[in-house]
């Protein structure tokens, strides 16, 4: 919705624009990265030395930001909610460690980067990157103690995976936030986001692995305990190198565990319901997706039903319902503990939704001031694909804030009126292209870079040469599987 759809332009100066824009993008930049000041407050106060630099009136700015600030949260809130949940229960119940040990146990060695790669894109689902990290890294230092691998060897995949995950498929928030504000179609993006993300796992997580792990060798850090999250490992049980399966089965848990009042489950869900339920909303949205490619009848049966099934608020809502069994009574957890770990998911993602939602009114600012429309006339006039638009202008925020929600939110604000009259595959791919962009090279404004850094103990060289440079080679090879994608979609 566009509050200002009649006065698309406050001032016939493009120069006044394009500086309004620079110095709203500067101060969201320089309260984040210099003066420390939250995301969201840096948002509403970038969002007001727009409108002013822009010539918008004082009332118009308001109406504009809220207006955005509510459309964000009503269309991609309810998802990212949901999605925290089903990660909750995935996390609480033991299921995603059901899925590592099913895995790992049965790889040989030298398959391991790979097997670790294909865990945590599965885990990475659900779960947003940080959660991810916090309860994958932790299994991944054991391993790589209990098979003696070079570290970077099983670590740069699982991190690939999860990162590749967080910047392409829904329901995470950036792919989401960009499919609100260009209007594409979430299935699509998801389909796209798959094929996409299966050629970037495997580039820049066990080849790019295999290669950066001969040249930065770090020693087997201790593993911690997961903060937030089940215990996935813990220095007293693992402190010895000669750590074997027996100590990570102790470790992550086994069936049958008395929760002893802790809150842990009594036993753990099996594996084949684990990825069932990880699965199921994934499987109801590509439906929806591919039957809409196929009938393209809206008056047809079939697609109206699947059209309502793979709504992502209804999947995600289907697959939490599900998760509540799978992974919550059949675990041993009743009413009171399936509502504290449901419940509980909710506090964590309070950040993330209100960094979401004043990104939402700083696009709507970028749009309704003629920003945008000003950027949509250039790219044209330059003939530069909107593909490779999207991207570049992703990879400047990116590195200026270090926040990939922050790019992905402010680069899709940018470049909305580049999507009018684009087809549903090509705005798809331009979620893509903007969310391959928003990962680019992690420096030291990013948390990501922090977290990296110390599970593994490496030194802010190390972290740069190693997990700097494969967040670059995500965005760049998720770039040009976009690109080639476009060729024949």
């Amino acid at each position: 919705m566009t509050v200002l759809a009649e006065t698309v332009q406050h001032t016939d100066s493009d120069t006044q624009l394009i500086v309004a824009a620079l110095l709203g993008i500067a101060a969201v930049v320089v309260l984040i990265t210099v003066l420390k000041v939250h995301p969201f407050v840096s948002l509403i106060l970038g969002s007001a030395v727009l409108g002013v630099f822009a010539g918008v009136p004082a009332s118009d700015i308001i109406t504009s930001f809220t207006t955005g600030l509510g459309a964000t949260t009503g269309s991609v809130g309810l998802l990212i909610a949901l999605g925290a949940m089903i990660g909750g229960l995935l996390t609480q119940s033991g299921g995603a460690d059901r899925i590592v040990n099913r895995i790992v146990d049965r790889v040989s060695p030298a398959a391991l980067p790979w097997a670790m790669g294909g865990v945590a894109a599965l885990i990475g689902i659900p779960l947003f990157f940080e959660v991810g990290v916090v309860l994958l890294i932790p299994i991944v230092l054991l391993v790589a103690r209990r098979s003696n691998q070079r570290v970077l060897l099983v670590g740069i995949p699982a991190l690939a995976g999860l990162s590749v995950l967080h910047g392409f498929v829904p329901p995470h928030p950036g792919p989401l936030v960009a499919i609100s504000s260009l209007g594409a179609d979430l299935g699509l993006v998801l389909l796209f986001g798959l094929i996409v993300a299966i050629p970037t796992v495997i580039v820049a997580g066990p080849m790019f692995g295999a290669f950066i792990s001969a040249r930065v060798e770090i020693a087997h850090p201790e593993p911690l305990v997961a903060v937030g999250a089940r215990e996935t490992g813990s220095a007293g049980s693992s402190g010895s190198s000669g750590a074997g399966p027996d100590d990570v089965e102790r470790d992550l848990g086994q069936p049958g565990d008395d929760n002893g009042g802790t809150g842990r489950p009594r036993r753990q869900p099996s594996f084949g319901a684990t990825v069932a339920t990880i699965l199921l909303p994934i499987v109801l949205m590509l439906i929806r997706a591919v039957v809409e490619l196929v009938v393209d009848d809206p008056e047809n049966g079939l697609q109206k039903f699947t059209d309502v099934l793979g709504n992502p608020s209804v999947a995600l809502l289907i697959g939490l319902i599900v998760a509540m069994f799978t992974l919550g009574i059949a675990v041993g957890f009743g009413r009171d503990e399936l509502s504290s770990v449901t419940g509980g998911a909710l506090p964590a993602i309070a950040g993330i939704l209100l960094i979401v939602a004043a990104g939402g009114g700083f696009k709507q600012l970028l749009v309704d001031s003629g920003i945008g429309g000003l950027i949509a006339d250039w790219a044209e006039g330059a003939s530069l694909s909107p593909l490779v638009l999207g991207w570049l202008v992703a990879v400047g925020i990116r590195l200026a804030t270090g926040s990939a929600t922050v790019a992905t939110i402010t680069a899709a604000g940018i470049v909305v009126p580049l999507a009018e009259g684009l087809d549903d595959p090509t705005l798809a791919l331009l979620c893509l292209a903007i969310g391959a962009g928003s990962l680019f090279f992690s420096h030291v404004n990013d948390a990501g870079f922090w977290l990296v850094k110390e599970y593994f103990g490496m030194t802010v060289g190390q972290t740069i040469k190693s997990w700097s440079v494969m967040e670059t080679v995500i965005s760049v090879v998720g770039l040009l599987c976009v690109l080639a994608l476009s060729v024949v979609v």
